[in-house]
């Protein structure tokens, strides 16, 4: 199996949810899931330090 055949069958993950998240403060598309207090998801903005859930 080569590489790209690998890579091709990839998609879908949690990382590709995160990368069309955008921020509701400023817009970025920079943002980070973090677990919360309770086990719970939520979401910091690198670029403005925005956090929601």
């Amino acid at each position: 199996m080569s590489a790209s055949s690998i890579a091709g069958d990839a998609g879908g993950g949690a990382a590709d949810l995160v990368d069309c998240l955008s921020c509701p403060a400023c817009g970025s598309s920079h943002v980070a899931q973090v677990l919360g207090d309770n086990g719970g998801v939520s979401y910091v903005c690198t670029a403005c330090g925005h956090s929601w859930s």
